[in-house]
């Protein structure tokens, strides 16, 4: 509005040098100034009364010589008008605006000059009309950058919401893996620990010592876990692997494992999935099946070649001795997740003579390279180095 009023005050101030005679002249040069102020707001109303104001001023002969500079604010609403969009009253507002510099050329000029005064003020009118389009196209451009640079920073924010809370549900998924299994076994050796302290206690000592053979290995998955976590930290332990399956059941009391299949070819990543999904299965006999129940676990890893998978079974009898340990409910959307990773399956359902049942399918598809693991060559004692060889190893405790 300061702008606007600076404009009206320049176009004026000529005629209050050497004002106009009568009464009527400062009425009009107010009403063709004065609207400039609000052209922004209502610029079609103020279009109209400066139309009407120069109309009336050449209808009732006020100017004879020359125009006041006041009248090129009947150019400045011009402008105003197609620079917001204002299409339809421009439409009317500039041929009318037209009409009123032509016939007060005529009417005042004579012979050739009048034509040229009527050419020079229509070349104003175009040029004015050419500038307000070429305002308005530049401000939609800028606002349609603006428009997209907004976008792209809301599906920036939208991404990086996205990265956050996938992070968040893998750092709970392995820290769920990591410490649930290794506690759950803890807390049910400790607890046959205490039933077994009168009648057997060598039983006890043996109990205590893979109890603290199992908060030790728990220490070192989640100080590699925090490891990996630190973006600035060095690279930590290898990943387990499938030759670490052994050492996992023979954590678990009463469970046997059941290796089959051909471990060249398996991705290290495929590796740790199948690592952890029978740490997961296993987790959940400790805590649903109790001490004593048996668990069954079969790992086929398949053939070399093409539509190769892996398939996980493990399987336990429901017995129970002892109060279920507290659930997250993280145990089995963590397996889908895993499962998922490689477009597989998995089915977990009570079996019908007692138990509980859990089949996860890894689909292998596509080609793998062979990248070698910290003692790939050995899987509970089997040896894995030739093709499509059968191993297997059972452990029970």
């Amino acid at each position: 509005m300061f702008r606007d009023s600076l404009l009206a005050v320049a176009l004026v101030a000529p005629a209050l040098v050497d004002p106009p005679g009568g009464w009527l002249a400062p009425i009009i040069l107010a009403a063709l100034v004065v609207p400039l102020i609000g052209r922004r707001r209502r610029p079609a109303a103020m279009t109209a009364i400066v139309l009407a104001a120069a109309w009336a001023g050449l209808l009732t002969r006020c100017w004879t010589g020359h125009l006041p500079l006041a009248h090129l604010s009947l150019l400045v609403m011009l402008y105003t008008l197609i620079a917001q969009g204002r299409r339809r009253a421009a439409l009317v507002a500039g041929p009318v605006t037209a009409a009123f510099f032509v016939v007060w050329s005529l009417a005042v000029r004579s012979g050739a000059d009048a034509g040229w005064s009527a050419l020079c003020y229509v070349l104003g009118i175009a040029t004015a009309w050419l500038l307000a389009e070429y305002v308005r196209a530049k401000r939609a451009y800028l606002g349609s950058i603006k428009r997209r640079a907004e976008l792209a920073d809301s599906e920036r924010r939208a991404l990086s919401r996205a990265a956050a809370a996938e992070e968040r549900s893998r750092i709970a998924r392995e820290l769920h893996d990591v410490l649930a299994h290794s506690v759950s076994v803890m807390v049910v050796n400790a607890e046959g620990a205490q039933l077994a302290r009168h009648t057997d206690p060598a039983a006890v000592d043996r109990t205590l010592a893979l109890v603290a053979a199992t908060g030790r290995e728990a220490l070192t998955e989640l100080r590699r876990l925090l490891t990996v976590l630190d973006a600035d930290g060095p690279i930590g332990a290898p990943q387990p692997t499938l030759a670490d399956l052994h050492r996992l059941t023979t954590g678990v009391d009463g469970a046997e494992l059941h290796v089959s299949g051909d471990g060249d070819g398996v991705p290290p990543g495929a590796a740790v999935q199948v690592y952890r999904i029978v740490q997961e299965a296993l987790t959940n006999v400790v805590k649903h099946a109790g001490v004593g129940a048996g668990a069954q676990v079969s790992v086929d890893l398949g053939v070399p070649g093409p539509d190769r998978k892996i398939r996980i079974e493990v399987t336990n009898d429901g017995t129970r001795s002892s109060p279920a340990l507290p659930s997250s409910g993280r145990g089995l959307a963590g397996m889908r997740e895993r499962v998922a990773m490689f477009g597989g399956d998995l089915d977990a359902a009570p079996r019908p003579e007692g138990g509980y049942r859990i089949v996860a399918t890894l689909p292998l598809d596509a080609p793998v390279t062979v990248i070698p693991q910290a003692d790939a060559g050995s899987m509970g004692g089997c040896s894995t180095g030739h093709r499509r060889a059968s191993c297997s190893a059972t452990t029970r405790r």
